[in-house]
């Protein structure tokens, strides 16, 4: 096996994707055909006979919606499916995705593309990672190696410019995701210090609020679009992002129809005629508040790093949307004049990665190459240097080389412009030295020939190396704390615990300990029944000690009886090492301290389900809750929920129009689970009086609850009270806490399923023309069933959820996900 340098970088994008290659020591961005672009529409178009990728395909998006797909990297790592009428086919993220890598790849004609570099944004999360290395491999790529979208952005940029010194910001807003990446560099040595991000802000975004609040209400003082509006959001979103792109140059841009039926019909059937003048006041009206977030966010990283705009040397633009005048000067305004533009924003990501792919080494089997003459050869250099000269060792590998003789073998190394050579140098299987000088700022080029006795040149590999100059990059380091989760007594849940060595922050490779933990359950061999399980979590910045269940759960490793060789006694002592590699792979291992055997383990990060919007209304609910007990004690400012509130107004007023599409609701789920981290501090400040004011506030609407509801409940709730009190009367956290469990239970798991099923009858009832029922007869009779039962002097509440679960079976599949189900509510 020889030890290779990669050479090709791919950005693979939410909305254009690119390829590059080195290229006599240049990124050489490798353009479109035919179109002849530097970027390829990451959008996808199945047709009866063939998939079609790029700009062609992007074409027919409006046209042809049930077959064309795009903006599918927001769903990686997501169960999410995009099901193609033409070929009858579901296709995942990361499938889509692969057929991108494909026709990328035969943009290169002289070679075989299946070593690369592939870039992710700097907030993916272990799921998105692990979809991203399928679709590597889905795509032909079996060397794949992942980097961060500012990192590579950064690399770009640090050939390029002068500033060797300070801070630099990567200000990375792309088509679906946000990245903001701080780093220090010191004579050209970069290392990231810390970063932030938002994994579904985007251009998305952008094109939405044009669609929401400019486009759509003017089309409804014209046509009637109640029930097609979303219909028509998804027909003219091709349009607000031509409007937006546009806006960047002009003052003014009309949307307008240029064939009868592009953008569809009205409810009554009158087809869409829109003539529609946006100007750029209107557009940054629209756009600057899902700018400020990206904006926001960066003023928390320089903020929680202690520095200021100021401080910045460069703050550097990628991406498409970054072209906008409306941002710029909100950057310039609100972070620091040193805005950079140098580099191009639709490419330096694929520039960098091709640039970071010449330090990245990878092993080759060379045994089954074909040509009948090689030298085999191994280069030992340092990829990267801030030195104006660079030794590379060349040594001889005999077992690899194939039709030659090894005796009286030279080699000479010559920089890429020819302006220099190394001179005949014996190569030898213990190797030799060339002192190579460095052009300084860039990388720099070397072919290596080899020749026999005879001064004839033979073929060797490889045959060529790049050494960049003047720019160092640092490690990629770990976006998120991952840990493990571990039981808070006093606050009585379960608790986010980062590995010691797995920081957030942590230059990769990384090492994460976690000793002294227990086993819970003897784990017998052989029997696979015996569990030991061991959720892994992510988790952001300050997430240390918060409830684990408001991070993100990566995955359970279990280890059973099959696993161990002999008894481990329960509560015996266990050590866990969690490994993660450059490209954010996980190993584990588990040392069983009492018998002395460690069980080893790689990890498959699976997909993860995407939450429903009944589920995520329970959520929210849930935290709407935890804000108003917290109100309405009186012991917290208001300054100190006021982010809180904020957060989930902000929910409450997008919910409607993003509960639709699985990316849409995962980005209400991650923002809610902000709230709730806000307000788990809020408790945590305050502590026992927020605990009390939470127990006062649920035991006082588990007694409206049963009151509501015929007070059939009296007995639990009466001897209910007599905790409550005493637990007030304590002054023990861990007590309140535990009687508040008790109230909830009570509230959530009987009294208020009442309301569930009352608000179930009444909702499908008032709804029931719009749902397409499995049996509309038998659905309108129990609904009339219900009803009736309700309007009763005395409900039989069994019977009526019998009723509602025979209903519920009625409903088809998207109706039970999405719509108000039978679990736990919280309107109590």
């Amino acid at each position: 096996m020889a030890k290779l340098k990669m050479k090709y970088g791919i950005d693979l994008g939410t909305t254009n994707s690119a390829i590059c290659r080195i290229e006599n020591g240049v990124p050489v961005i490798k353009k479109t055909v035919p179109e002849g672009k530097d970027t390829l529409p990451s959008c996808v178009r199945f047709t009866s006979k063939k998939t079609v990728v790029g700009d062609k395909a992007y074409r027919e998006l409006a046209n042809d919606p049930k077959n064309t797909f795009a903006e599918f990297k927001r769903t990686m790592g997501l169960t999410t499916i995009y099901h193609s009428e033409k070929t009858g086919y579901d296709y995942s993220s990361e499938e889509l995705s692969a057929e991108v890598l494909k026709e990328l790849k035969r943009f290169i004609n002289d070679d075989t593309v299946d070593v690369a570099v592939i870039t992710i944004p700097a907030k993916f999360k272990a799921p998105e990672v692990a979809a991203t290395m399928r679709a590597a491999k889905l795509a032909g790529i079996e060397h794949c190696a992942l980097l961060q979208e500012p990192i590579a952005a950064a690399m770009a940029y640090g050939l390029s410019t002068d500033v060797k010194n300070g801070y630099w910001l990567v200000f990375d807003f792309g088509g679906g995701t946000f990245d903001a990446a701080l780093l220090n560099v010191q004579d050209g040595i970069m290392q990231v210090v810390d970063t932030e991000g938002d994994n579904y802000l985007g251009g998305k975004n952008l094109d939405n609020a044009i669609v929401d609040q400019i486009i759509l209400p003017e089309l409804e003082s014209n046509y009637n679009i109640q029930e097609c509006k979303q219909k028509i959001r998804a027909t003219v979103k091709s349009a607000a992002e031509e409007a937006k792109n546009q806006l960047s140059f002009n003052e003014s841009y009309t949307i307008e129809t240029e064939d009868a039926g592009m953008y569809g019909e009205d409810d009554d059937g009158e087809e869409l005629d829109i003539e529609i003048t946006i100007t750029r006041e209107q557009l940054r009206e629209a756009i600057a508040p899902i700018f400020q977030k990206a904006v926001d966010i960066t003023k928390d990283l320089l903020k929680r790093n202690n520095l200021k705009g100021a401080d910045l040397g460069s703050l550097i633009l990628v991406g498409g949307p970054t072209y906008s005048p409306i941002l710029r000067q909100m950057l310039k305004e609100q972070i620091t004049p040193n805005v950079d533009t140098s580099i191009d924003p639709m490419t330096a990501v694929a520039r960098g990665a091709a640039l970071y792919a010449t330090t990245q080494e990878y092993e080759a089997d060379m045994s089954q190459s074909v040509e009948a003459q090689r030298v085999a050869v191994e280069l030992g250099y340092e990829s990267t240097s801030v030195q104006t000269t660079e030794y590379v060792v060349v040594k001889l590998l005999p077992s690899e080389c194939k039709g030659v003789d090894g005796k009286s073998l030279t080699f000479e190394l010559t920089s890429g412009d020819g302006g220099w050579s190394s001179g005949k140098m014996a190569l030898t299987a213990t190797g030799d030295a060339a002192e190579c000088p460095l052009k300084e700022g860039r990388a720099n080029a070397f072919t290596l020939s080899v020749y026999d006795e005879l001064g004839n040149t033979l073929p060797c590999f490889p045959n060529e190396l790049t050494i960049i100059q003047g720019s160092q990059p640092g490690s990629a380091t770990l976006p998120y704390n991952i840990g493990i989760e571990a039981r808070d007594e006093v606050m009585d849940r379960n608790v986010f615990v980062p590995f010691k060595g797995l920081e957030k922050n942590q230059s990769l490779p990384a090492v994460g300990v976690a000793n002294g933990l227990r086993v819970l359950q003897q784990l017998n061999p052989g029997n696979e029944n015996d569990r030991l399980v061991i959720p892994i979590y992510q988790g952001d910045h300050g997430t240390q000690g918060t409830s684990a269940i408001y991070n993100d759960h990566v995955f359970d490793v279990v280890i059973t009886g099959d696993d161990v060789p002999s008894t481990v006694a329960k509560g015996s002592e266990v050590d866990i090492t969690l490994k993660v590699d450059n490209s954010q792979g996980y190993h584990l291992e588990v040392l069983f301290v009492q018998i002395g055997e460690t069980v080893e383990k790689d990890l498959v990060v699976e997909k993860r389900t995407v939450i429903s919007m009944r589920d995520w209304t329970r959520q929210f609910n849930e935290a709407q809750d935890k804000l108003r007990s917290l109100k309405r004690g009186g012991h917290v400012p208001a300054s100190e929920t006021a982010e809180a509130e904020k957060i989930l107004a902000d929910l409450d007023a997008r919910r409607e129009a993003e509960g639709a599409k699985d990316d849409d609701r995962q980005h209400l789920l991650a923002d809610l689970r902000k709230a709730f981290l806000s307000l788990e501090a809020i408790e945590k400040k305050h502590g026992i009086e927020t605990a009390k004011d939470e127990l006062r506030d649920l035991y006082d609407r588990l007694e409206k609850a049963n009151n509501d509801f015929g007070n059939q409940y009296d007995a639990e709730v009466h001897a209910m009270r007599g905790e409550v009190e005493q637990a007030l009367r304590s002054n023990d956290e861990r007590m309140v806490r535990e009687v508040t469990e008790d109230v909830r239970g009570l509230l959530f798991g009987r009294v208020a399923i009442n309301a569930v099923l009352v608000g179930f009858i009444q909702h499908y009832d008032s709804q029931f023309g719009r749902i397409a029922w499995r049996d509309r007869n038998r659905a309108r009779q129990l609904l009339n069933q219900g009803a009736a039962m309700l309007n009763g002097d005395d409900t039989d509440w069994d019977a009526l959820r019998h009723v509602c679960i025979q209903v519920q079976d009625l409903l088809p599949e998207d109706e039970k996900q999405n719509g108000p189900g039978l679990g736990v509510d919280q309107s109590y």
